[in-house]
């Protein structure tokens, strides 16, 4: 347990550079992207779900698709701050997990954060709904849970730090892409439009706060983790 709470060794400056080459490689090129985008989606929607509950709804379930869409389903007062706040959690989920793990990697509390990401997994999956998202969300908390308990410190470093490179820059994309969907007349029921009408807050200030969140959370973890 020592280990857990313990402090290890900061990575030399090459892997963290090496790292978010590496984590940028999973968010930049569409192909592999629509792989990656899982993870991203696993954090919205578990974002959506951790309100939810933080805020006194009742959560019924959440489902992951293969096309890396999620639906989360909370029952509650259908208006007021509680369904407002939820709504809000799903695209500032992603790059806010991401800040906070960049705080706790500069703090150099690399095991504490793959255990913590291991544990909230595996509170999401008590809450998943479907077959492709129970098996999302299993092999990704294995992943954290194998590299925590059998690699060398080496490794658990250079996975943590692409985790949450990859968490800070693959928030940025989803907002982008919300907004060239919503451009071309997609998306009527997306995050951003439903704020919209519980808010009377028109849906591009929304995207305009989602995009503050993800940019400031990106120039803020990525000074945390290159110890600027």
């Amino acid at each position: 347990m020592s280990d857990v709470f313990g402090i290890q060794p900061a990575p030399e400056q090459w892997l963290v550079l090496a790292t978010a080459a590496a984590a940028l490689l999973a968010v930049v090129p569409r192909a592999i992207w629509r792989l990656s985008r899982n993870a991203i989606t696993i954090a919205h929607e578990g974002g959506h779900g951790l309100i939810a509950l933080v805020t006194g709804r009742r959560l019924d379930g959440i489902r992951l698709h293969s096309d890396t869409s999620g639906l989360t389903v909370s029952r509650g007062r259908p208006t007021g701050l509680g369904m407002i706040l939820t709504a809000a959690a799903g695209y500032t989920a992603p790059p806010l997990l991401g800040l906070g793990g960049a705080w706790l990697l500069s703090a150099h509390r690399i095991t504490l954060l793959l255990w913590l990401a291991t544990a909230l997994l595996l509170a999401m999956l008590v809450m998943i709904r479907n077959a492709y998202g129970a098996l999302s969300v299993i092999l990704t908390g294995a992943a954290f849970l194998l590299v925590s308990w059998l690699t060398e410190p080496d490794v658990q470093s250079g996975f943590a730090y692409t985790a949450v490179w990859f968490l800070l820059l693959g928030g940025v994309r989803p907002a982008f892409e919300l907004q060239a969907k919503r451009r071309h007349g997609g998306a009527p029921d997306s995050d951003a439009d439903q704020l919209a009408r519980l808010t009377h807050v028109p849906p591009v200030l929304w995207l305009f706060l989602f995009h503050a969140v993800s940019l400031c959370s990106l120039i803020g973890g990525g000074r945390w983790l290159l110890g600027l």
